[in-house]
């Protein structure tokens, strides 16, 4: 099969296509408590931010957390998640520019950092799984980083996707360094886990809305 005569976008999951900022924010101040840390706001969430998710702990403990520390917050933070998860969907807009991306004949994906066999049925409850040429989700340890999972993903799909016509598409600095380390282009998302602040020092596009960034990404794909 050669490659796809289209553009091609991955798209990030948590704060991306499935807004989940509240039910974030509760699970991981659900974390935070049973080490003692004050709560925290979105904004201060925000700011602060960044992966690997121990270093994110680092900037709030003022040290690493022990390897015991770490397994108990990330324990408490996905039983709380998956608990609050329920009541969240899809970010506005979003089914409306998957089904606009794919009828334009372009193709997308899902990489994401959530685990794997939670987030497949989670995209099909959505009724949006046809969208998508590869749905992928974490299979080992939480907590690291997205690089080599964005270079598995793009080799998954050799057959019919370039990376230099690939765009990703997060809310996080990761994504758009996942995305160099794979040879594509990142456009960054503002609604979800970082401030535009964060975003900005990466040095790709930040936009907004997810209508921007896909007219973004269509732009970069070109």
């Amino acid at each position: 099969m050669g490659k796809h005569s289209g553009a091609h976008i991955v798209w990030d999951w948590n704060g991306t296509l499935f807004h989940d900022n509240e039910a974030v924010i509760g699970a991981t101040n659900a974390a935070f408590a049973v080490m003692g840390l004050e709560p925290i706001s979105l904004e201060q969430y925000r700011a602060l931010y960044c992966v690997p998710v121990p270093k994110f702990y680092e900037r709030l403990m003022g040290r690493l957390p022990t390897q015991d520390e770490w397994e108990l917050m990330d324990d408490v933070f996905h039983r709380h998640y998956a608990e609050q998860r329920a009541r969240c969907g899809l970010a506005e807009g979003a089914l409306e520019l998957l089904e606009g991306w794919t009828s334009a004949g372009h193709s997308q994906s899902i990489l994401s950092m959530y685990g794997h066999e939670e987030l497949v049925p989670l995209v099909r409850r959505l009724g949006i799984e046809t969208h998508f040429i590869r749905v992928q989700g974490r299979t080992g340890p939480s907590g690291g980083s997205k690089a080599e999972h964005m270079v598995r993903h793009l080799d998954a799909l050799a057959h019919t996707v370039h990376p230099a016509r690939t765009v990703v598409i997060g809310d996080a600095a990761d994504d758009a360094l996942a995305a160099r380390h794979a040879g594509a282009q990142a456009v960054l998302y503002t609604g979800g886990s970082h401030s535009r602040a964060s975003l900005e020092a990466v040095g790709v596009p930040v936009v907004d809305t997810l209508r921007e960034a896909v007219q973004e990404a269509h732009r970069l794909a070109a």
